[in-house]
This record gives C-alpha cells, structure tokens and sequence, in this order.
C-alpha cells in the first residue's frame, strides 16, 4: 500500500498494488493467489490494441483472421522478449545464482524494448509465413503498441516504480517508494511522460496513417522515430534504469536512439515509395487502385485473394454444371451456351450425312451426269 501525493497540485492517493488474492497456490518452488493491478492493466492495454486493430483492418485491407495469428505470436514472445531483455541487463548475480527465478515473473521485472522487439519480430516473421503485407501488419501493430504502452504505463504508477529523479515542478510526486530513493523531495512521475507520450503519437500516428500514409510500412517507422526520442529523453530521468555492463550507458537510451537514427535512414531511402495496399494519401491509394470504404465481407476476400489466392473449387463446380446442363450459376439457361450447343447437333447432322444415305444419292446423281457425257 502506497500514500502517493503530488503537493504541489494538493492531490493525495491510496494505491494498493494488490487488486484481489485467492489461494495461495503453491506450484514448485512458486507461490500464487495474488492478482495486481499491474497485470490487470496490462491486460486491458493488449485488449484495447487488439480492438484497435482489429477495427482497423477494414481500411487496411487486412485479413482479421490471419492479423489474430500475428497477434498470438507476438504477445507470447514479446512476454518472452521483456522477461529476457530485464534479466540479461539486471545488476547482479542473482539469475546466475538462481535461474528458476527467471519464471517468477509475477513479482515484476520486465523490460518494455525487449518485449516490443520480440513481438515485432515474431509478429513479423508469422505475417510472412500467413503472405501478408508484412508493412501493413507492422503500420497496425504500432499503433496498437501506443495504446498498449499508453495503458501499460499506468500500472508502474500502481506500483510505484519507473519514476525520476528530483524536481520541484508542479506534477512533482511524492511517495513511500520514491522516498527511499530520493529523500525529501517530489520527483518526475517519468509514467505519466510516457503515457502520453505514447497516447499523443497514437492520435497522430492515427490521422497520418489515414490520411497521409504514402508506403506500407512508413507508420511503422514513425512510430520507430516517435516512440524512440520520447524514451531516450524520458529513460535520462529515471532512477532505475537497467545499465550496459562495464559502462555508464542506460540500454534503453542506447536502443533508443540506435532505432531512431536507423529508422531516419530508411524513411529518407524510401521517401519515394508508393506501394499502398491500404489506407493513405489519396493520390497514392488511386496509384495503387486502392478503394477506400470497402465493405468489410469484400475487403476480407480481396485480402484473402492477394495474400495467397481464393480457392476457386466452388467457382469450377459452377462451371462445370454449367456446361453439362446449359445453365448458369443462377439456375437459368445460358442463352450464350445454347447456339453453340445447336452448332455441335448440326455438325452431328453434317458427318451423317456424309456417311450415310444423303451420300449415296450424290454418287447416284453423278453416274447419271457421266452417262449422259458417254
């Protein structure tokens, strides 16, 4: 339980990171029953981002069922990535002493970078395997990725973690945690910087990739530029970052600003780019022969169609009834099918003629014209 007060502001709070308890249950050398608030937040970030994209495939030319196995993926190594990412830079021997403590995730300890490189990778890799727009998929995902950090951020509030050092400006807070740190004195509240950060790139990020989106994949790296620069400044005032080893150097910082400068080049390399398979700047979704507003049922077939081909067993049946009894795929006669199928009767008709017995009164009719001759 935590008193949390921003003095400057007279706000005050009671903050319980525990939101209920059941149990406990002991699995191995691992205690369970307890559910924070922090996974319930978590939760609702990924629940909100996968809404977002889910809604957003229509404009995408997405297909939703294909986007849940890139979202799978994703949330289950982006877990893995976070937890590894924390424990490789974590000071101390204390993962090398005692590894199972590597799954005892419930009490914390997971590093944001690691869980959004994991997850973009393996969301990445499934789209390719599902002959996805890789770009697309990656624009839609970092946009969710704002909304899910945008939430997520709000749970190191509840735990009272991920804060800075001292300042005396006016949203400066104070609490039980940030005493033991810094004594005496309010500091950054670096959760809520993120937070908005995040959730202002997202409004932006939205708009653009709507309305001026010119290549799949160009609001991915948006977001690489976006994303980075606010946590290589907001990650410079926290107390608890995760260091290099042997060096002074922040990881987050250096992850930061190494995505930035790559993301920079590649937006200027392809700032000539115009192969949009969905939303986008209006001059390129018509270069693209990109419809906007599609119905969804539509959108879904024609995604389906150009990821990997729309069986056509159906369509060949029709077809071939088609031939066979005359009619359409509506039940009616083809009054296109039935002159040819009259012109196959008179050749029918033509070849016994010229087997049969309108041959033999040829032959006759020429002797007579040979006796006549003699």
């Amino acid at each position: 339980m935590y008193d949390v007060t921003f003095p400057n502001l007279g706000l005050e709070f009671e903050v319980n990171p525990v939101a209920f308890q059941f149990g406990p249950i002991q699995i191995g050398p691992f205690e369970f029953g307890t559910v924070y608030w922090y996974g319930i937040i978590i939760a609702l970030g990924l629940i909100l981002a996968f809404l977002y994209a889910s809604l957003s495939c229509k404009k995408m030319r997405i297909n939703e069922d294909k986007l849940i196995n890139c979202v799978i993926a994703g949330v289950i190594f982006g877990m893995i990535g976070a937890r590894l990412y924390y424990v490789i830079f974590y000071p101390g021997d204390t993962y090398r002493n005692d590894p199972l403590q590597i799954l005892n995730i419930h009490q914390g300890g997971l590093g944001i970078y690691g869980g959004i490189i994991a997850a973009l990778i393996a969301g990445a890799v499934t789209a390719k395997i599902c002959k996805m727009k890789v770009g697309a998929v990656l624009d839609v995902a970092s946009l969710g990725f704002l909304i899910g950090q945008g939430i997520g951020r709000w749970g190191n509030f509840i735990n009272q973690e991920a804060f800075g050092g001292a300042t005396d400006l006016p949203w400066g807070m104070m609490s039980s945690a940030t005493q033991a740190v810094v004594p005496d004195s309010p500091v950054h509240p670096c959760f809520l910087y993120e937070s908005i950060w995040c959730l202002l790139g997202f409004v932006l990020l939205h708009i653009f990739t709507r309305r001026l989106r010119r290549f799949d994949g160009q609001t991915f790296l948006l977001y690489v530029v976006w994303y980075g620069l606010g946590r290589f400044f907001i990650e410079g005032l926290r107390q608890d970052s995760l260091i290099i080893p042997g060096t002074t150097l922040r990881v987050s910082q250096v992850v930061a600003l190494v995505s930035v400068l790559a993301a920079v080049v590649l937006l200027v390399v392809f700032r000539g780019k115009t192969s949009l398979s969905g939303c986008g700047a209006k001059a390129v979704m018509a270069m693209n022969a990109v419809v906007d507003d599609v119905p969804a049922s539509e959108a879904a077939s024609a995604s389906a169609e150009e990821d990997d081909g729309t069986s056509t067993i159906f369509g060949d049946l029709k077809f071939d009834d088609a031939l066979i009894t005359g009619t359409g795929a509506d039940g009616k006669q083809s009054q296109e099918e039935t002159p040819a199928a009259e012109e196959t009767a008179e050749a029918v008709e033509t070849e016994d003629e010229k087997t049969g017995q309108p041959q033999e009164d040829a032959s006759a009719e020429n002797d007579e014209e040979e006796k006549t001759n003699g």
